[in-house]
């Protein structure tokens, strides 16, 4: 790969050509091992890229810089939105894998980058679940925009979530559903994090398309 990009690849058990992918993009001061545990259902058949954010953001890493909550500094996210891009073609061609199964999950920061890839991508990207997440002003108004139709997304999020207000996810929900993605959009009652009905609902949302066995 020729990727500024550290990353943990995961194979399937299952041999073969063309099996799906599932991309892991974590948050804020996290790592590469995050996220791991909430695709276990999928390792059989899937190939899982868990990508490790390039900034160093003590305890771990981050995806971009922000000068405030919900405001990413927009020269950072624009060129980690199109190396994300980019690392996702690559891993298509050198891992073989199957173009029409791929998937993208990101929490906080990489819900945010997610997003942005979703409406950059567009139906390249299979389905979308982004965890706590948001869609920057900046994307939603200036970013161009591929055909989605073909194409989902799964937003949830806390609704006594005080890092990422409730309402950022609703407009996202919004901005999809006007865009003619297919949009599930689901709040629980937790703050900034994932609760384990998000997690079966996110495993539900997967397991709509991609072939799932408990290891």
């Amino acid at each position: 790969m020729n990727s500024p990009y550290i990353y943990k690849h995961v194979a399937p058990k299952i041999e073969g050509d063309k099996h799906p992918a599932i991309f892991l993009l974590h948050g804020l001061g996290s790592n590469e091992q995050d996220l791991l545990q909430l695709v276990e259902s999928f390792t059989t058949q899937c190939h899982i890229f868990s990508l490790q954010g390039p900034i160093e953001h003590r305890p771990g890493y981050a995806f971009y810089t922000f000068e405030e909550e919900g405001k990413p500094e927009r020269a950072v996210f624009d060129k980690v939105v199109k190396v994300t891009g980019n690392f996702i073609q690559e891993a298509i061609e050198e891992y073989n894998l199957d173009a029409n199964q791929i998937y993208v999950v990101g929490f906080n920061q990489g819900a945010a980058i997610a997003q942005a890839l979703a409406v950059v991508m567009g139906n390249a990207i299979k389905g979308t679940a982004t965890l706590s997440g948001y869609l920057p002003e900046f994307v939603a108004l200036e970013y161009s925009k591929k055909t989605m139709d073909q194409s989902k997304i799964f937003i949830s999020h806390g609704e006594y979530d005080y890092d990422y207000p409730l309402v950022w996810a609703e407009h996202s929900a919004a901005f999809f559903n006007e865009y003619g993605t297919n949009v599930t959009f689901k709040t629980y009652p937790v703050g900034h994090g994932v609760n384990e009905q998000n997690l079966q609902d996110l495993i539900a949302f997967l397991a709509e398309d991609l072939p799932t066995k408990l290891n």
